[in-house]
């Protein structure tokens, strides 16, 4: 379950405001979440890393029934990420 603080700066960095669509956020911000933890970026990092959370969170908000996908924006900073942590952990 995301934590009030990322989801208070994904909501910002989507422009989101009030608390309607809360539940959709965080169940969005899970989803991409669980993304970045199984591709080996720490929970840390991903906390740390709240304009990826809001880029992914906004890639599957803004995709039409049936056609979810991820920018490859996304992609590439997740990767980046995850090179990251692989390197670090191997250091």
């Amino acid at each position: 379950m995301a934590d009030t603080e990322l989801l208070e700066k994904v909501k910002l960095l989507i422009g989101q405001t009030g608390d309607s669509a809360d539940a959709v956020i965080v169940g969005y911000i899970d989803e991409v979440t669980d993304f970045m933890l199984d591709a080996g970026i720490s929970a840390e990092k991903i906390s740390a890393s709240a304009g990826v959370v809001a880029r992914g969170v906004s890639d599957l908000w803004d995709n039409d029934a049936g056609e979810v996908k991820f920018s490859p924006y996304f992609f590439h900073r997740v990767t980046q990420l995850a090179m990251k942590s692989t390197e670090a952990n191997s250091s």
